[in-house]
This record gives structure tokens, C-alpha cells and sequence, in this order.
């Protein structure tokens, strides 16, 4: 027979065992769905013409809900990519009077654990107002619509 008092602690230990079990039901669907989870611990490799820092600024930015960490072993996720922005030359200028650069970006989420890639995306703008950090937008816009649990 259970005293009161070995009742409640029986009640709380329950109680916490069936909060674990649906933090890892929780966890499990996030890995099932392809999906990354909120607060996820995410490296931003560094990539050609600092494209990193602007990506980095993009995310704080878009307030995507990851956290982003300076060391990779910290992390559980990494994005690499590249960049390329081409000035507006002459003829663009005088012919069609625009004066933005052609940016392009790609960048790929990893799950550091399994190796695979979960997300990817590429970006082209043909006349982009704000350079590199219009297209890190775009990238950071699309990682918290599309790869960021929600």
C-alpha cells in the first residue's frame, strides 16, 4: 500500500517520465519530417567574400529561431555555400540604366551527426539593390520558411 507521500513522488516521477517521452516523440518527428528544430545549434562555415557575415546578420535579421555558433564542434547543423556578385558594367549602365550587381548565392544545411544534407537553396538576382546582403536575406528568408520546424 502507498503511503500519500509515496504517492506523490510516484505522481512526479510519472509526470517527468511522460514530459521525456514526448520531448523525444517531439525530437523523432522534427528527424522524420526532414524539418530542423527550433533553437538548433548551427555553424556558418566560412565562404568566399564574406559571404558568412552577411548570412549571419540575415539570419539575426529574419530572426530565424536557430542559434548560430562561432565553433563547429558546438554545433549540430552547418552551412556552407558560395557567392558571386558581378558589378553593373558599362554597357548595362548606359543601356538599360541599371546600376545594381548581378548577386548569386547557394547555400546547403547539414546535419553534422549523419552527414546528410537536409536543406539546400540558390538565389539569383539580376539587379540587386543591396548586393550580398539582399541575396543572405533571401537565403536566411527561406531557411526559416521552409527548414526551420515550426
Amino acid at each position: 500500500m502507498f503511503r500519500p507521500r509515496s504517492l506523490a513522488s510516484l505522481l512526479v516521477i510519472l509526470a517527468v517520465g511522460a514530459v521525456s517521452m514526448a520531448r523525444a516523440e517531439d525530437a523523432n518527428s522534427a528527424a522524420a519530417s526532414g524539418k530542423v528544430p527550433q533553437g538548433a545549434k548551427i555553424f556558418v562555415a566560412p565562404m568566399a567574400d564574406g559571404f558568412d557575415s552577411y548570412l549571419k546578420d540575415a539570419i539575426a535579421a529574419k530572426k530565424v529561431p536557430v542559434q548560430i555558433v562561432d565553433k563547429r564542434d558546438l554545433a549540430e547543423f552547418e552551412i556552407t555555400g558560395t557567392s558571386d556578385s558581378q558589378k553593373a558594367g558599362t554597357a548595362k549602365k548606359l543601356i538599360m540604366g541599371n546600376w545594381h550587381s548581378r548577386e548569386e548565392a547557394s547555400i546547403s544545411l547539414s546535419n553534422l551527426k549523419s552527414s546528410e544534407v537536409v536543406w539546400s537553396y540558390s538565389v539569383h538576382k539580376e539587379a540587386s539593390a543591396h548586393g550580398k546582403k539582399s541575396t543572405a536575406e533571401a537565403c536566411a528568408k527561406h531557411l526559416k520558411d521552409d527548414a526551420i520546424e515550426k
